[in-house]
């Protein structure tokens, strides 16, 4: 009998084999594939109309609009490291990744994931200081104070993962790696590997940990103040345009941080190997779809910049009869 030879000292080079959903049909796979194309174009349409909309748009040139570009940004990047290799596995079959290529992927993956959940921070920072401390808000949110607050997120979770990508990369492979995932997640990577899997089972739970929970305790206690000053306003009107400044963010909040818990509970729970796998395709795929809808539906300066882009002059005042060229 063969025994699998693990690649440690490197003399071959490891091919990853994506399995995808394991007991998946392959009678699903078409269906399955023009689902996830139809999500892709959709973030992909969805986000690139807010961001060409709050560029274009010069009342949009403020710092809420100006995170919200970097959460749009950040949202076509996070699928783009993931969803055109599902659909390429879906489609033609292709399961196959280099070693770097796996890698790239896991690290992007993560990485873009580690940004979304500290550009969410930010957001809530920015409703923080324009709800609690209104008068200070032009002085404390510069141009310059919200590049740093955006360039410190993205590069907190740009190195972030390293540690766990890298250390992961040292592992024992054998020359056909079987990853039953539909991507290179870490956790999937870790147990293809044939060294032992505890090590980096606990150091990816625990930075996974951290990330999700350090960033949700700082949006909570925003929030607990934005609640408290919100609550110290005499006016209902007052308070309900107060709060109605941050339904959308708090929407995205939600919509994140429940996909998240799909993902740990398909993880956690004793469910078959093909649960845990669509908990992490939901986590991929669902806050990015819902991000500009939301933002589109509930947010009436976003939604009226996107009209006054997409939609002919002649055709918005057809639409509305008592505007006024």
């Amino acid at each position: 009998m063969e025994t699998t030879t693990c690649n440690g000292s490197g003399d071959s080079p490891t091919i990853f084999y994506l399995m995808g959903i394991p007991s998946l049909s392959k009678s699903l796979f078409l269906p399955i594939f023009f689902v996830f194309l139809l999500l892709y174009l959709l973030i992909l349409v969805g986000n690139a109309l807010i961001l060409v909309a709050v560029v274009a748009e010069p009342s949009l040139h403020k710092p809420m609009y100006f995170f919200l570009i970097n959460l749009s940004t950040l949202d076509i990047l996070f699928t783009t490291t993931t969803i055109p290799k599902m659909l390429s596995l879906l489609l033609l079959g292709n399961c196959f990744l280099s070693f770097p290529a796996c890698f790239l992927q896991m690290y992007l993956f993560h990485s873009f994931s580690c940004s979304e959940a500290f550009i969410l921070v930010v957001m809530a920072y920015d409703r923080y200081v324009a709800i609690c401390h209104p008068l200070h808000y032009t002085v404390l949110m510069t141009p310059q104070t919200n590049a740093a607050l955006a360039a410190s997120a993205w590069l907190t979770a740009l190195l972030l993962p390293i540690p766990a990508v890298a250390q992961t990369s040292q592992m024992a492979f054998g020359p056909m790696a079987r990853v039953y995932h539909c991507f290179c997640d870490h956790l999937a990577v870790v147990q293809a590997s044939c060294s032992d899997t505890t090590p980096q089972t606990l150091m990816g739970f625990c930075i996974a940990m951290v990330v999700s929970f350090l960033p949700l305790f700082l949006v909570l206690l925003s929030y607990a103040h934005i609640l408290a000053s919100v609550l110290r306003i005499s006016s209902r009107e007052g308070r309900s345009k107060a709060f109605s400044t941050c339904s959308s963010h708090l929407l995205v909040v939600g919509t994140y941080y429940s996909s998240i818990a799909i993902a740990y509970v398909a993880y956690r729970a004793e469910l078959p190997l093909d649960f845990h796998i669509m908990g992490n395709v939901v986590y991929a795929i669902l806050t990015p779809v819902l991000n500009p809808l939301i933002y589109t539906l509930r947010n009436k300066d976003v939604k009226a910049a996107i009209i006054k882009i997409t939609c002919p002059k002649d055709l918005r005042m057809l639409g509305n009869p008592d505007s006024k060229g």
